[in-house]
């Protein structure tokens, strides 16, 4: 893998964490009136996980890029992974700025489906890669879960 790939993989995840990091409020009134599940996580493990798998995306995806032989499928996964981190970013926005938990819901349901077929894509360009990624769609999976269940429980939207 070059340097110049995993900085620009690096670069276009960092920012998404910023951009959603910016909308999140985990302290602010809205968020603390919330009825949430028994199964929501501790607050410490949202920056954890999300650290861990921003940084699985960057190399991951730097290493399926560098590996691609074909111009054109470089530039797919490029722009696969680009899609990805958008629906990323935007959901914290859905979520947390909007005060849409059913609209953040559905963004999260595609963020776990395109994150499903990132994986695979990435598969095809560096198996090895892909494995690394899995715990990404997984984890967007839960998400997807834990965000209808406080949808379910607060019916604001």
């Amino acid at each position: 893998m070059r340097a110049r790939t995993l900085l620009a993989t690096s670069l276009a995840t960092a920012t998404t964490a910023v951009a959603g990091s910016v909308a999140t409020d985990p302290d602010g009134d809205w968020f603390r009136s919330l009825d949430l599940p028994d199964f929501y996580p501790p607050k410490a493990t949202f920056p954890i996980v999300w650290t861990a798998l921003y940084a699985d995306l960057a190399v991951a995806g730097a290493a399926a890029i560098d590996a691609c032989t074909d111009p054109a499928e470089r530039t797919a996964l490029q722009r696969s992974l680009a899609v990805n981190l958008v629906l990323n970013g935007a959901w914290s926005w859905l979520f947390w700025r909007s005060r849409r938990p059913w609209l953040a819901t559905v963004e999260c349901l595609v963020l776990t489906g395109h994150s499903a077929l990132l994986v695979r894509r990435i598969r095809r360009a560096n198996p090895g890669a892909a494995r690394a990624l899995v715990p990404y769609p997984l984890w967007c999976a839960f998400a997807t879960v834990l965000n209808a269940s406080i949808a379910g429980r607060n019916p604001h939207d």
